[in-house]
């Protein structure tokens, strides 16, 4: 059972998601539901995570989605406005938020050319959520040319989502012996994993399959002017 705040809460972000697709912020919330504080939002949040009411999106900025209504809430769709004590929302569950931006980490910086260190640190990186598909996805700085002719140029963002296999021709996040990581094209040959780059100036990279660990696929690009 919903306390007063959670109810009047649930349908105020159930109302916002059918109307706009997005979730209210923190800020909104507050003031709809006059609290004095979001610390108050986020114990509601909670408290509704808890009970299976919504859940919160991973690496996106203020979604939610709603999994599910309380019956009284269903209810009151079908009751005259003036009785209902509750916004009247539509029976069916709002879809996701469909914010347009994701918050990525940003672990940095990874070769295009000769490996060197990558997976150092964690910062974030905002990208359009249209470049991406399904799956958990991370960024990384690129450092080199060895991959201009597939586009990829130095300075630009890898975005890619975590994989730890690969099929033959896949642009992947290799990482050397736990040491080193490069991104290069994945291939097989023979016995040995081979690392192909995108310039003819580069020449291909074999080694041993234990020395190669796959730490995700090319998922899209991300370039800044």
């Amino acid at each position: 059972m919903l306390t007063r705040k959670q109810h009047e809460l649930l349908c105020f972000i159930n109302d916002r998601l059918n109307d706009t697709g997005v979730s209210p912020s923190f800020e909104e919330m507050k003031e709809a539901l006059d609290l004095k504080s979001k610390s108050g939002v986020h114990r509601l949040i909670s408290a509704l995570e808890e009970r299976h009411f919504i859940r919160r999106l991973p690496n996106r900025a203020r979604a939610l989605e709603i999994l599910r209504l309380p019956d009284q809430i269903k209810a009151a769709g079908s009751e005259p406005a003036a009785k209902a004590n509750v916004a009247t929302p539509p029976s069916r569950i709002a879809p996701a938020a469909a914010n347009d931006v994701l918050e990525l980490p940003l672990h940095g910086r990874i070769a295009a050319g000769m490996p060197i260190e990558a997976m150092e640190g964690q910062n974030s990186l905002s990208v359009p959520a249209a470049l991406l598909g399904p799956g958990e996805h991370y960024a990384l700085e690129v450092s080199g040319d060895s991959m201009v002719e597939a586009g990829i140029l130095d300075g630009d963002y890898a975005l890619v989502r975590k994989a730890e296999t690969a099929r033959d021709g896949e642009i992947v996040v290799a990482l050397i012996d736990d040491a080193e990581a490069t991104l290069k094209y994945f291939r097989h040959e023979g016995s040995m994993i081979r690392l192909d780059p995108a310039n003819r100036s580069y020449d291909p990279q074999r080694y041993r399959p234990g020395q190669v660990r796959i730490q995700g696929r090319l998922a899209g690009l991300l370039r800044r002017y």
